[in-house]
């Protein structure tokens, strides 16, 4: 991996946009599936002009737009999330008094829909609510039943409708997991996760009956937050590396399974195999590999999004058998790969494809018959994340599209593929560069609370 200079995520791939704008009948290529009515929103950092973040990961959060209606592209644009950092430059997450503001921050990772919220999301604050135009309403704590932070990546139970998702925290309690309603309205549960300490813990998992825990060595250094610059985490061989099963109905605690170190940023899914083992799909990343990779770049990119163009993170399965105590791992491609999605009405449950980027490509594997295909881009091409949509009526699990934004030095697109073969379906010329950036969403029009305009 080369070292990239002091603000190499103000460059190249990661270099932010200056404005917001906005553009109207869009150009298309191919045929657009005319059920593909919605919005396609795409979250991840943009410093403001003159006001540059000191690490990649605390940027503002910027929400780039696409809306698709019968077989066109109406409209493009992108929209700051404004939270307090952005409004007043002076507001502080931490204050002087060592109170922790949840609204002082970048909301910049994720952006999803629930009940009749959308919903821009960041691991160490509170979600902020953005209407179907991307404008900011504010903050969300689901009428005062959330009052810790809120994990960027959250899971929706397809059987329940449920939200469950957790927050970290520097301080405790440490882990504490949530389940939100279906509508959206409020907190049902709430209960804390016992753990030695303040961790990184970026994602989980579930299954039908279980939570999924990764209680991983990437831990707060205080020091590292005191001096303020870049992210204040470090690998801690000490802290040992462990994935928890709990279960859902909170009849029993946490069992907790010893693994060799590695770190997990994203999780492909979850699932119980029918003879009583929890099956874990995700990207994991070497300690030699993470540790190298988060000392060479300072804390001044993602780790998450070189892997895909490097030798750090490869997709891997972990069986963890209640029963026995015993966990056993297996790695599942050579290729380095991040950025996991599957069909979200899979979630938690046996699913047979995931789709991942690597380097320049979006790789489909195919976890049934071990094969993988992969869809290849050019060399200058920055590929994000493939978020699933499925069709109409669909009966295979693959039956649908994938909606990536694809960007060059100058341009971009957002690209429509056939999931069932990653053959190009059509693709729509945005109007400017998109910076590359986190996590994004299918936002349909027949979601329950969302206009049609």
């Amino acid at each position: 991996m080369t070292a990239p200079t002091e603000a190499g995520w103000l460059e190249g791939r990661l270099a932010p946009v200056p404005d917001e704008i906005d553009a109207t009948g869009l150009e298309v290529t191919g045929a657009l599936p005319p059920e593909l009515t919605g919005r396609y929103f795409r979250n991840g950092p943009n410093p403001l002009p003159g006001r540059p973040s000191g690490h990649w990961f605390t940027g503002p959060g910027m929400i780039h737009g696409v809306r698709l209606r019968g077989g066109r592209a109406e409209w493009y644009r992108n929209r700051w999330v404004r939270t307090r950092t952005f409004t007043d430059k002076n507001a502080r997450f931490v204050g002087d008094d060592g109170t922790l503001d949840f609204t002082a921050v970048p909301a910049n990772t994720h952006v999803i829909p629930h009940g009749d919220r959308i919903l821009a999301l960041v691991e160490i604050g509170l979600p902020h609510e953005i209407t179907p135009e991307i404008g900011t309403v504010g903050p969300c704590d689901f009428g005062g039943t959330l009052t810790t932070a809120m994990t960027a990546h959250p899971k929706r139970d397809p059987v329940t409708g449920e939200l469950l998702f957790f927050g970290y925290g520097v301080l405790p309690p440490h882990l504490t997991y949530h389940r939100l309603s279906a509508d959206g309205a409020r907190i049902v549960e709430s209960r804390e996760i016992p753990v030695p300490g303040p961790t990184m813990m970026h994602d989980f998992a579930i299954t039908e009956h279980h939570v999924i825990w990764l209680d991983l060595p990437v831990v707060f250094d205080l020091d590292l937050a005191v001096k303020g610059r870049g992210m204040p985490f470090r690998w801690d061989d000490a802290y040992g590396a462990r994935l928890g099963v709990m279960p859902r109905d909170a009849a029993g605690e946490v069992r907790w399974f010893e693994i060799d170190p590695c770190y997990v940023f994203h999780v492909g899914n979850a699932h119980e195999d029918g003879a009583g083992r929890i099956m874990l799909d995700g990207v994991r990343y070497r300690p030699e590999d993470f540790a190298a990779s988060w000392r060479e770049i300072g804390g001044s990119a993602n780790p998450a999004q070189d892997a895909a163009e490097s030798d750090t993170a490869h997709l891997y399965r972990w069986a963890l058998d209640p029963a026995t105590g015993r966990v056993a791992e297996e790695q599942l491609d050579d290729r380095a790969v991040e950025f996991p999605t599957h069909d979200d009405a899979r979630t938690g449950l046996r699913h047979r494809y995931l789709y991942t980027v690597a380097g320049h490509a979006v790789v489909k594997y195919d976890l049934r018959d071990g094969s993988s295909s992969a869809r290849e881009f050019g060399d200058s091409a920055s590929v994000g994340e493939a978020v699933f949509v499925p069709a109409e009526g669909a009966r295979a699990e693959d039956e649908g599209w994938l909606l990536a934004v694809v960007s060059g030095a100058s341009s971009a697109e957002l690209l429509v593929l056939d999931a069932a073969d990653l053959s190009r379906t059509a693709s729509v010329r945005l109007p400017r560069r998109v910076p590359a950036g986190f996590h994004g969403s299918w936002i349909p029009d027949a979601r329950r609370g969302h206009p049609a305009a």
